[in-house]
């Protein structure tokens, strides 16, 4: 069985469609997703410019609770907190977090955690671990490791879908980005142009 360790900024939207595709996968391929934090607030900390418009850092709430949940709850608490993020609430891009954590079986008081910096030394240790396994500061969420079954390693940032892949179709571009990540001396691809992600 593979395993597939995810690192994820629970406010992206790109991320959110590629973490479904890969519990898609899970359906088709014997894959066993593991949810880990990184922070678009860590990412861009130092730059002149702020490509995700978050000056009040918004961006830390929703890592902040993610990472009291993993700490206190453990992976699956995780997975669902994080489908309840996208899933409940008021249809806004992220859902209301007490509404979120009560959908996922959670102390609502977890919330907390968003407005409390007791928990951003967990997500940048998390953060710096998945950017450690890809190298250098040029690539963004979600990170993927893939451990396979024989013991061999492929890492990528990515991939970035715009629409939700399912059945056989999620299977097919599992197994097209592990042949391509996988591939020694690969480093980069893109696709067709940008498109709003399609929730």
């Amino acid at each position: 069985m593979d395993i597939a360790d995810f690192w994820f900024d629970p406010s992206c939207p790109y991320t959110w469609l590629t973490s479904r595709w890969l519990l898609q996968v899970r359906e088709v391929r014997p894959v066993e997703v593991r949810w880990h934090l990184m922070s678009l607030s860590v990412l861009n900390e130092g730059r002149d410019d702020d490509p995700e418009g978050d000056p009040e850092g918004y961006l830390w709430v929703p890592v902040r609770v993610c990472a009291a949940t993993l700490r206190e709850h453990g992976q699956e608490a995780l997975g669902r907190l994080y489908t309840a993020l996208w899933t409940t609430g008021t249809g806004d891009w992220l859902g209301d977090l007490r509404t979120a954590l009560a959908t996922a079986g959670l102390p609502v008081e977890l919330a907390e955690a968003g407005m409390s910096t007791a928990y951003d030394g967990d997500v940048r240790a998390s953060h710096a671990e998945g950017m450690a396994l890809i190298g250098g500061d040029h690539v963004g969420t979600p990170i993927v490791a893939v451990t396979r079954g024989g013991g061999e390693r492929v890492v990528f940032f990515g991939p970035v879908v715009s629409r939700l892949p399912t059945g056989e179709q999620a299977g097919r571009l599992w197994d097209g980005t592990l042949l391509v990540a996988g591939t020694a001396g690969f480093h980069e691809l893109k696709g067709r142009p940008h498109e709003q992600p399609q929730i």
